[in-house]
């Protein structure tokens, strides 16, 4: 392999963007980030499945993508570059592994855009009902891709307020939450530790089921590595947005799962139905909090929407750069990407219109493709920090500004715990498909990416 590979993203890549994003835009992303649609609707199945013991499951998820955050950070100060881990793959093992990386996070997040948009669009037409879904999702896609195609400093602010919302809607429900639990919020009895007596419902198997809702209900972090490329001060905003990432999962994702299971009974169909936070609310007696919800949902949702159009552009920007995608997409406008801004968004919306066109089929196996294409790329992250930290103590110690926690222990401990994610999901039927899915994609990719490596070294 050509010794000039793993230089190459430090030397191309982001030589064209602007650096619009200011440190206010960057810390509200990084905490923004961590709380998603996911959180507020998808955990409701991971309590049904492993009642209180969900708690357990978000904790030691929670664990491993701490160490993750970790070494992207670790990397990312160190080299800072839109192309993230997908650049420090290839600067780590060669162009076939940024290859695969950015490309298989590029399809999740344009099929993640779609995806957010459909969900966006149920809520809208529940307030208006007989309205056409997919005309809210085009009007969504458009006032975000229209934003993300001006400037980045229009995608920081965005962001900014959205991520604002989300973190004051879920502070108050830990506020009132706690309050109730305690017993001193007036008009409510604290339940005790009733909810929690029967901590393992389903035994082992439902705390595993749990696990793996959670794992994906962690998906969208890595956007602030990304993002940090294009601020003022890449390596302050990296380090700051990593130090804080364990206090953020902590109060956010643990600390709100404690008080929804110790409020709500496990088992109560509200849970699933209407999502853990409505169901926890509407048990205080809290007026309108369905609706309250939804509009903290869709707002979760826009900003899904907003950050992975922004992130997939971004993605396939520094892929060219690399010389591993169309040059077309390259093509930079007063700092921004538009083509490739435009690329996303428009694959997105196709996603969308699969969604109506092929529900059975081609859907559905687009789905299960990208079903565990995160915990690849996690994989990627720490193979690429074993590699790069090695060569930074040696080459360039001063770019330590973030450092893994007792590597390479910690390094070995997230891999192995990957590992044993990859297992459960061969062990369950419904992920299973998802990781055979995502597997064949990856393999497609790596070929083709190895294939396109040789002819280069070839000629060169």
């Amino acid at each position: 392999m050509p010794s000039t590979t793993t230089e190459t993203p430090a030397h191309k890549d982001d030589v064209s963007l602007s650096h619009g994003l200011k440190q206010r835009h960057l810390s509200m992303i990084a905490l923004g980030g961590v709380i998603g649609a996911g959180l507020f609707v998808g955990s409701g199945a991971g309590i049904a499945a492993a009642g209180p013991s969900i708690v357990v499951a978000y904790a030691l998820s929670g664990l491993l993508v701490m160490l993750v955050m970790r070494m992207l950070g670790e990397m990312s100060a160190a080299y800072p570059s839109s192309g993230s881990f997908s650049a420090h793959a290839e600067r780590a093992f060669g162009p076939w592994a940024g290859f695969t990386a950015g490309w298989s996070f590029w399809v999740l997040l344009c099929t993640a855009v779609g995806l957010e948009g459909i969900g966006a669009a149920k809520i809208v037409t529940g307030w208006l009902p007989g309205t056409p879904e997919w005309v809210w999702v085009a009007l969504f896609m458009l006032v975000f891709c229209g934003t993300n195609l001006a400037a980045v400093k229009n995608f920081g602010e965005f962001e900014f307020w959205f991520a604002a919302l989300k973190v004051a809607a879920i502070s108050l429900f830990l506020v009132l939450g706690t309050l109730a639990v305690l017993g001193v919020l007036p008009g409510t009895d604290s339940p005790g530790a009733s909810n929690l007596t029967d901590f393992l419902p389903n035994g082992g198997e439902g705390l595993i089921i749990g696990l793996l809702a959670s794992v994906f209900a962690y998906g969208g972090m890595e956007t602030v590595t990304i993002a940090a490329a294009e601020s003022e001060n890449p390596v302050k905003g990296v380090a700051s947005a990593v130090r804080t990432a364990m206090w953020r999962i902590a109060l956010f994702y643990i600390g709100s799962m404690a008080v929804v299971v110790t409020l709500v009974p496990w088992d109560s169909k509200a849970v699933v139905e209407k999502g853990p936070y409505v169901a926890a609310l509407d048990e205080l007696g809290i007026p309108g909090a369905g609706q309250l919800m939804n509009v903290v949902v869709l707002v979760a949702l826009l900003s899904a929407m907003n950050a992975n159009i922004y992130g997939s552009s971004r993605i396939a920007y520094s892929l060219v750069q690399r010389g591993q995608g169309p040059a077309v997409l390259g093509r930079v406008t007063s700092g921004v990407p538009r083509v490739a801004v435009l690329a996303s968004s428009v694959v997105g919306f196709a996603c969308v219109r699969l969604s109506y066109w092929r529900p059975d089929d081609v859907f559905p196996w687009l789905l299960n493709m990208i079903g565990a294409v995160i915990l690849v790329v996690w994989i990627f992250i720490a193979l690429s920090q074993l590699r790069l930290r090695a060569r930074l103590e040696r080459e360039a110690p001063e770019k330590l500004t973030v450092r893994m926690w007792a590597f390479p222990v910690l390094t070995w401990v997230a891999l192995a715990g990957m590992a044993v994610v990859f297992v459960l999901m061969a062990r369950e039927p419904d992920t299973r498909v998802q990781l055979y899915s995502t597997g064949a994609m990856t393999l497609f990719l790596a070929v083709v990416g190895y294939a396109w490596q040789r002819k280069r070294a070839s000629e060169a």
